[in-house]
């Protein structure tokens, strides 16, 4: 039997406010407040809250058989926490249904995977608890950001503790073989991968609404029959996609709701089911390997990393960033910590390729910067200034092992301060008790 497995991928990076150079050292706010929340709450109300009532009729009309997953990145979490509770609120009802699946990734939606193992660890253990805290699920399917996968990843996401894991179903890896079917890594076979098959996804995301491709309109009987004509033996179709599918990249007036009202109808009258990203992995066994000796994503036609370090700008900035790490991790200043993470969302190196900018699209559609050099100035203008704020509090001249060593002296001073204050307390709580007592005593 046939199976469709959803996954939808929400995310919105802290976008920065025009940083001049004469800020460096003066203003240390580094986010356009304004567009983050206009730009958030836009998406809310044409995509994210439509959508969320939709899956909802959905899953509850179908009584359990249709079932989606999503993956949403923290970033994308502190906004809507800030900006538009109620997304959340309506992915809280999602998850009660015991239908609908959250996947783990990077906190930040970072390119941590690529230049800084432990972060990369750090920020997958802090999402973790955030969509336990917020969903009440424990995440066992890793998806990375952009979905960006190597044999190196695997390792590092499989020591986490993870042994499902989803990524692209590239050509240059895939060559002959089908994204149809649960692979597992070459250098951990424990570790079971789903592969998004971009060719029907795509015909969603991208060319729903185009005029010229020559299978428009795509109508939902058309898309299942589609998966219907697939061989048997390939009995999984994995469509990875934004969340802003629906309604903001594909506008409502399109039809994109309507379409995907329709197609669960369409799936169970040919026998085609709905299931999870877990489900699938529990229930499949992995027909053989796959090899992915350098990094691949979701992006472009090549599939790679030329999205976001595909230039000299975008490689400084990442190796800028990546050179303040250990000093950041030594630091216990909870806005340093918050500013650290969202200054490594991917989306910032995105604005610096010039992959696409002298064709306008899709460049200047998702960018608030007039060109990619704008983009790095900006980004590198609001770097420098937190790298001071960093080595303000631990300078150059000392050592990572010197501050390791004065920070663990610093911690148990504060301990110990803090047993001296409880006992003291005591001590003092004893003493007016004894007084009260004698006072008592007294009158009596």
């Amino acid at each position: 039997m046939k199976k469709i497995c959803f996954y939808f991928q929400i995310h919105q990076p802290f976008r920065l406010k025009r940083y001049r150079f004469f800020n460096i050292g003066k203003d240390h706010y580094y986010y356009d407040d304004y567009s983050n929340e206009s730009i958030l709450q836009q998406i809310a109300d044409k995509s994210f809250l439509p959508a969320n009532r939709m899956f909802l009729d959905l899953v509850n009309l179908y009584k359990g058989r249709f079932k989606i997953a999503f993956s949403i990145s923290g970033v994308a979490l502190d906004q809507l926490e800030i900006y538009a509770p109620e997304v959340i609120d309506g992915l809280m009802e999602l998850s009660k249904t015991g239908n609908v699946e959250f996947l783990a990734e990077t906190y930040a939606h970072s390119l941590s995977c690529l230049g800084d193992p432990i972060e990369f660890q750090r920020q997958v253990k802090q999402h973790a608890e955030k969509i336990k805290l917020l969903f009440d699920q424990k995440p066992t399917v890793f998806r990375n950001t952009e979905l960006i996968y190597s044999d190196e990843i695997s390792e590092l996401v499989y020591k986490m503790g993870y042994k499902k894991m989803i990524t692209e179903g590239a050509k240059q890896v895939l060559g002959w073989k089908s994204p149809n079917y649960v692979y597992h890594s070459v250098t951990q076979p424990n570790m079971k991968l789903l592969l998004r098959n971009s060719g029907l996804t795509e015909n969603i995301t991208f060319r729903f609404s185009d005029y010229t491709w020559h299978d428009y309109p795509l109508t939902a009987e058309k898309f299942i029959s589609w998966i219907a004509a697939t061989p048997p033996e390939e009995e999984i179709i994995n469509l990875f996609m934004n969340y802003e599918t629906f309604g903001n990249l594909q506008p409502s007036y399109t039809g994109i709701f309507e379409f995907m009202k329709a197609l669960p109808r369409f799936a169970f009258e040919n026998n085609i089911e709905f299931a999870t990203p877990s489900e699938i992995l529990d229930e499949y066994k992995p027909v053989g390997p796959i090899s992915v000796p350098d990094p691949i994503s979701w992006s472009d036609e090549e599939r790679d990393l030329s999205a976001w370090l595909g230039n000299t700008l975008q490689r400084s900035a990442f190796n800028t960033l990546c050179g303040i790490s250990e000093r950041v991790r030594l630091c216990e200043d909870r806005r340093l910590k918050q500013d650290w993470l969202y200054l490594q969302t991917s989306d910032h190196f995105y604005y610096m390729s010039t992959k696409h900018f002298s064709k306008g699209e899709p460049y200047t559609r998702f960018s608030p910067y007039p060109s990619p050099y704008d983009a790095f100035n900006n980004y590198m203008n609001v770097l420098s200034d937190f790298i001071a704020r960093v080595k303000a509090q631990y300078p150059d001249t000392v050592q990572n092992e010197e501050l390791g060593s004065l920070l663990t002296i610093i911690r148990n001073q504060e301990k110990k301060i803090k047993k001296l204050e409880a006992e003291l307390k005591s001590i003092r709580e004893a003493n007016v008790e004894k007084f009260v007592k004698k006072e008592k005593e007294e009158v009596e």
